[in-house]
């Protein structure tokens, strides 16, 4: 690969996480928000909408910047497609889990506290990839294991969102359906493209020199929704 190709992989990693921190350092962007526009169109409509809560899913998945860091975190080191496939399984079983059931029954936790827990989930992974449980305790977590729970603390955060704009009734579980296929479509998409840039990195000289970097920076983005989302429930 030229050196200009090295450079346009970097600054593609940088921008993705220097947009992740000011999304963050800013409050622009609410982990699991869904835009006021989105929100009055869930209020008003009733019955069964499938094309709508699919376009809705797949635009909440791809512009999450808290689901993206944490699939960036979990693809990092995975190599084959085969075991991307099986983590991200593990992550969608979750997430699609606790959004549908947490909808459909009511439940819900502060969403303040939901989303401190989706920052942790981050920092959680940046710190397996660089090794520090190995470092600091001696032993190793059960990343499937840790993926799957992660997964199931991501599916409450968007629930508890969701059960906000009051969506109706009529029509809830199509409509569920339809929202939870967006946010698969969406992540598949989110995937796509981190992996595309992913691929070219790997191949450069660089990769495993700025490895660590990039996770600290991830690592960073992890605390700071985790502050952002504590002040915000201390606050209240």
């Amino acid at each position: 690969m030229s050196g200009r190709s090295h450079r346009f992989v970097r600054i593609v990693l940088a921008a993705f996480l220097l947009c992740a921190l000011y999304a963050l350092a800013t409050g622009v962007a609410l982990a699991h928000g869904i835009a006021e526009g989105d929100k009055g169109y869930i209020q008003e409509i009733t019955g069964v909408h499938f094309m709508s809560f699919l376009y809705l899913g797949a635009k909440h998945m791809f512009t999450g910047y808290d689901h993206i860091l944490f699939l960036f975190g979990v693809i990092f080191f995975l190599y084959k497609a085969k075991d991307i496939g099986l983590y991200v399984s593990l992550f969608a079983v979750g997430h699609s889990t606790t959004m549908l059931a947490g909808v459909y029954f009511g439940t819900s936790i502060d969403g303040y506290l939901i989303d401190a827990i989706i920052g942790l989930s981050v920092v959680y992974k940046a710190l397996d990839n660089v090794g520090a449980f190995q470092r600091w305790f001696g032993f190793q977590p059960n990343t499937k294991v840790a993926t799957l729970i992660f997964g199931l603390f991501h599916g409450f955060g968007l629930a508890t969102k969701v059960q906000e704009y009051e969506i109706s009734r009529d029509g809830l579980i199509p409509n569920l359906l339809a929202f939870n296929i967006g946010v698969e479509v969406g992540q598949l998409l989110a995937l796509a493209s981190i992996l595309i840039v992913m691929t070219y990195w790997r191949r450069t000289s660089s990769f495993f020199r700025h490895a660590y970097t990039a996770n600290v920076a991830m690592m960073t983005a992890g605390f700071m929704l985790i502050g952002y989302q504590l002040t915000g429930y201390f606050a209240n």
